[in-house]
């Protein structure tokens, strides 16, 4: 006999290249639309957190209270936990004073906590079949803390590394490539594989914003955050039009799986 939860409807995208697309557009439009909030409009870091958890909030009760997976609730969500995730770690690192690598290390013990409480209750960390309200929860919260250390790692590597903007971005697209061929050449843990690959596309996200704003001065190419955050939007809505498409004509959502 199926399961409840075997049976439900699937309430979260399938992980496919054009997913990945995604998830990196969704990143670098966070990082740009959080520095908008916060230093471009001056509400600063505190406030902008306040208003963007708040964003957060009313995006994840809607795809909570869905019933199947709808690629605009989807999405609302994870660009929103990535606009909050910039500027919750910008306070934690800047207006707190922890710095970059100390409000790192606190947010890795964060996601790892978050991993092991989810494996222990549910026994697997797949996101290929969440159809329940828990396994859900877990998912959405796993992301926020990812997203928040994202930027993070992101702000380290460009500022304190000495790597600069440029040189962050090749460092985390490099590592990147590295697990898409693990993927491809190896046997190695699929759900593995998804959660490094998810927590490195946030710092991509995060130094390639920067690069793409920050001044020719600082090692960015000075596109300011109004612009590259209008381009990166529309970009973002073309994708998501095409999910909704492919998913009404009855295709399999953004192609074929990429995982497990």
């Amino acid at each position: 006999m199926l399961s409840a939860s075997s049976t439900s409807p699937r309430k979260v995208a399938t992980v496919t290249l054009v997913f990945w697309i995604m998830k990196i557009c969704t990143t670098t439009l966070g990082e740009t639309a959080g520095d908008l909030l916060s230093m471009t409009l001056r509400v600063g870091y505190g406030l902008s957190s306040l208003i963007l958890i708040g964003a957060f909030l009313i995006t994840l009760v809607a795809q909570l209270r869905a019933r199947v997976y709808h690629p605009i609730l989807y999405w609302s969500v994870i660009l929103t936990t990535s606009t909050a995730g910039t500027t919750i770690s910008d306070y934690m690192d800047r207006s707190l004073g922890l710095g970059y690598a100390t409000g790192a290390l606190i947010l890795v013990v964060l996601l790892l906590t978050s991993l092991a409480i989810w494996y222990r209750l549910e026994g697997s960390l797949s996101v290929s079949n969440i159809r329940t309200f828990r396994p859900e929860m877990f998912y959405w919260i796993t992301i926020l803390i990812s997203n928040t250390l994202g930027t993070a790692l992101g702000d380290f590597l460009a500022d304190d590394s000495g790597l600069g903007f440029m040189g962050g971005a090749l460092l985390i697209g490099s590592g990147i490539s590295v697990v898409a061929a693990l993927y491809y050449l190896t046997d190695l843990s699929r759900v593995l594989l998804f959660w490094v690959a998810f927590v490195l596309t946030r710092p991509f996200g995060a130094t390639f914003g920067d690069l793409l704003t920050k001044p020719t001065g600082a090692g960015g190419l000075n596109l300011g955050t109004i612009g590259s955050s209008a381009v990166l939007f529309i970009v973002l809505v073309v994708l998501v039009a095409y999910s909704v498409i492919t998913l009404h004509r009855g295709g399999p959502e953004q192609g074929k799986s990429s995982t497990e």
